[in-house]
């Protein structure tokens, strides 16, 4: 049977690829729109399943808040193009509403959402991916919960390639987002010296006892200047004991955040493709395969 344009501006509208395989799906399905759209979606799974090698190392990361709940996702592609356009950016805000809504355990658990009548949250991925021609993936979330008296500060910097999310307990959202802000710029590895595990803690301080400069000194001295470094490597990590990042230097962040009558409680920060290896491409080799 005929094809007609407005068939095939349907089809396009619906799912976002081009026309040829618009065109193509409904001449094999016969006019059958939804048909068509399965098969589309069929192609989307094969292609993004070519590309299940792929190193999906850049993207975005966001946060979405709702009520009580808020979650910190991290969303990958394997181009910063890709990470910057409409479709991907869309994607990522899809993501993260659906998972602070439906509050999933997991990544598997994320996956199998269903945002639509007919559609779960992998098959949105998988779509995107189809519209894109990049791999993208769902990397990690983390949701937190705050309770009465609490409050929320998110904060996104560099367009969304670092993300933070922080709980205070007795302050309010303003001087959240300003704790935010500093996690974002200064990046601690925990909320205070007391969270830092003691395995942590006992490496640091073989490094310091082995130091060059230490060599040949008794070990009661010794022990006391470890013990000085140490009290500053553990204020160098911990979030609470930092300078805070918009103050005159002198202020903690323990003590602006009391000055303004609370406590940090926690807080998550992504950064895009932290601890992914990223794969090393030859563009003139590339370019030489295409040719050939």
């Amino acid at each position: 049977m005929a094809i007609t344009a407005a068939q095939v501006k349907e089809l396009r509208e619906k799912t976002g690829v081009g026309m040829m395989d618009a065109k193509k799906a409904l001449v094999e399905t016969e006019g059958d729109m939804d048909k068509a759209i399965d098969i589309l979606r069929e192609k989307g799974m094969a292609k993004a399943a070519k590309k299940a090698d792929t190193i999906a190392a850049e993207g975005m990361t966001y946060v979405a808040v709702k009520g009580d709940f808020a979650a910190i996702v991290e969303l990958n592609s394997q181009t910063d193009f890709v990470a910057g356009n409409a479709e991907f950016n869309e994607l990522l805000h899809a993501v993260a509403n659906a998972i602070v809504e439906f509050k999933p355990a997991d990544v598997e658990a994320a996956l199998a959402l269903e945002v639509s009548a007919d559609q779960t949250l992998n098959e949105l991925i998988i779509h995107t991916t189809q519209i894109t021609g990049e791999k993208i993936t769902l990397r990690r979330f983390q949701i937190l919960e705050k309770q009465a008296g609490q409050s929320f500060g998110a904060y996104s910097h560099m367009g969304g390639r670092i993300s933070s999310l922080v709980l205070v307990d007795g302050a309010d959202e303003s001087t959240a987002k300003d704790i935010a802000m500093h996690v974002a710029a200064i990046a601690p590895q925990f909320v205070s010296r007391e969270q830092v595990p003691a395995d942590v803690l006992a490496h640091e301080k073989e490094v310091q006892m082995n130091s060059e400069d230490l060599a040949g000194k008794p070990e009661n001295i010794k022990e006391k200047m470890v013990e000085g470094r140490l009290n500053k490597f553990l204020a160098d990590i911990s979030l609470v004991d930092q300078p805070f990042v918009k103050g005159d230097g002198k202020e903690t962040v323990a003590q602006y955040v009391e000055a303004n009558h609370g406590s940090v409680v926690s807080f998550v920060r992504y950064e895009v493709g932290e601890g992914i290896e990223k794969a090393e491409v030859d563009f003139a080799a590339e370019v030489m395969s295409q040719i050939n």
